[in-house]
């Protein structure tokens, strides 16, 4: 079977289209009416028990803290991704899950040619889809807590993980509509502990020493872009303990391998939540209880430790 990176010079082609999704953050503004009905804290909520995000279906725009806890036995996350006006989950439905799908059996039929017009399939719409942050990887039985700025409008919440068999959790349908309104929030960011600054240049620098115990992390999204697997930068925040091989978690990010974010992840490693895909100039928040150990903030990206966009620490008390 040829090698994926065999392949990467035709990925380019593709991936550069989508560019203007990150780059270019403007998009049309919400009509969507506001609502008395939607709790104002910005406290969110979110549970998985198996291939499902139960959450509340419409919140407030604005600062919105999101807990999220995981009682399946798959690692997840959550990706918030705010839609062009006029699309919604059927579109989804229709227009995103078949060309992944199909792309991605194809992947692991070893057909890199053919997945590669599958995932051209996918339609023009796509490039303007902009992605709003949300966690980072969260183990089984673990909870992931993030802030993010959410604007008004209509979100697929999301998350490809992929199954045993390779087939994506969306195809399993852990995906859910979202409808963020007009109202906003009463809730203000939290008190950063500790400051990540993440770009595409200067990779992922963690500016302050952390202790262990309850740390809040402020991420600064120096600038966005897409890379080979369609996405940005985002952070994950993973323990690992003797009998982890870091190789094998770097390969396991990587999507566009047969094996890559495919159950079950690497042995020794626990990913304890982050900052998922924000734009350029965005900021996150996202809060972990800090052990001593070592640790890992990594891009779910193809190739993060070329891309710098691998930082590791230790925390001693």
């Amino acid at each position: 079977m040829k090698s994926i990176s065999n392949y990467i010079f035709i990925w380019v082609g593709l991936f550069l289209a989508l560019q203007g999704c990150m780059e270019n953050p403007k998009n049309e503004k919400s009509k969507l009416e506001p609502t008395t009905n939607v709790n104002t804290s910005g406290m969110v909520n979110i549970l998985t028990r198996g291939m499902e995000f139960v959450s509340k279906d419409t919140l407030n725009s604005g600062w919105n803290t999101l807990t999220y806890k995981n009682e399946s036995a798959e690692v997840h996350f959550i990706l918030l991704d705010l839609y062009p006006a006029g699309k919604t989950v059927v579109d989804t439905e229709n227009d995103i899950l078949p060309p992944f799908a199909e792309g991605m059996k194809l992947i692991m039929d070893g057909d890199m040619d053919n997945a590669i017009q599958a995932f051209g399939k996918l339609p023009e719409w796509f490039q303007k889809v902009r992605y709003m942050g949300g966690t980072g990887l969260i183990s089984p039985e673990n909870t992931a807590k993030s802030t993010v700025y959410l604007e008004p409008g209509l979100y697929i919440m999301e998350c490809y993980v992929k199954m045993m068999d390779g087939t994506w959790h969306t195809s399993h349908g852990m995906y859910k509509q979202i409808i963020v309104t007009e109202d906003k929030t009463l809730l203000q960011p939290p008190k950063a502990t500790a400051q990540i600054n993440i770009s595409s240049t200067k990779g992922i620098v963690l500016k302050d020493s952390v202790s262990s115990g309850k740390q809040i992390f402020q991420v600064q999204f120096e600038d966005q872009m897409v890379y080979e697997h369609f996405l940005g930068h985002d952070i994950n925040l993973v323990r690992y303990d003797d009998s982890a091989e870091l190789p094998d978690l770097l390969e396991w990010l990587n999507w566009m391998n047969p094996k890559g974010l495919r159950s079950p992840a690497p042995k020794g490693f626990t990913f304890l939540g982050g900052m998922n895909n924000l734009p350029s100039g965005a900021t996150g928040y996202f809060e972990a209880n800090l052990a001593p150990g070592n640790y890992i903030l990594v891009s779910e990206v193809p190739a993060a430790d070329d891309k710098k966009l691998y930082y590791n620490f230790s925390v001693t008390h």
